[in-house]
């Protein structure tokens, strides 16, 4: 299992996910609140970003617990955009342990995150032919979502696509992922906790990152398409 969190809308920093609140990525790492499965995530973590600057989001990504970086708050509060994506991995059994196992994961413009688990003999049929950047279930699934935008799927069905299809073949799976380019944000709640929050733009997080008022549970099984122009939530 692992949380997550993502925002879209007026420039932030990293440090506003991940540090700042008092249920952050960071506190969500040793202590989540509603985390169904584990009760750490102390299996690395990873944070991504736009720059106008660039033409590909900004990575970073760390094996370690979140906790113990301690380059992560200088760099949490440099880092600054009007498109966040941070992670923190708890490891299923049997998963690899490494960098290329920790999302966000990433092809050309897209930045991808996986919260949950799903059995690879469920997904390596939907990567068509795609190779992962690792042998983990969550790789898995980000090459199929890859392999559907790069033969021109929308982004929301491309996600719709290997969410619904993962659960065909494992219907014990737990798949909410998180989807952008920089400018829209996709996402899924199946079987595992996800919340909404607006405000001079939309956040996106596993669970709330604090006890302020404004957050709303996504119902099970719903597809949450955000963009500069306003929020779609429908079922899948």
């Amino acid at each position: 299992m692992c949380r997550h969190a993502a925002w879209l809308g007026v420039p932030r920093t990293l440090a506003s996910l991940v540090l700042e609140p008092g249920n952050g990525l960071l506190a969500q790492s040793y202590a989540p609140r509603l985390q169904r499965c584990g009760a750490v995530n102390a299996d690395g973590f990873g944070v991504g970003w736009y720059d106008e600057r660039w033409e590909r989001p900004v990575r970073y990504r760390r094996t370690i617990p979140i906790w113990t970086d301690a380059n992560l708050p200088g760099l949490a509060a440099a880092a600054r955009s009007a498109c966040l994506m941070a992670a923190v991995r708890s490891a299923s059994p049997g998963m690899p342990i490494e960098e290329t196992a920790t999302a966000p994961f990433t092809d050309g413009p897209w930045l991808f995150s996986h919260n949950g688990r799903v059995a690879r003999e469920a997904v390596r049929p939907l990567a068509e032919g795609r190779e992962p950047e690792s042998s983990c279930d969550s790789a898995w699934l980000a090459a199929a979502v890859f392999a559907r935008l790069g033969a021109g799927t929308a982004p929301p069905d491309a996600v719709a696509e290997v969410v619904t299809a993962s659960a065909r073949e494992d219907p014990g799976a737990r798949l909410n992922v998180l989807l952008t380019d920089g400018e829209t944000v996709a996402a899924t709640a199946w079987n595992e906790t996800l919340f909404l929050r607006l405000g001079e733009g939309v956040l996106l997080a596993s669970e709330p990152l604090d006890d302020g008022p404004g957050w709303g549970a996504v119902p099970d099984r719903h597809l949450v398409l955000a963009t500069p122009d306003g929020v779609l939530v429908q079922p899948l």
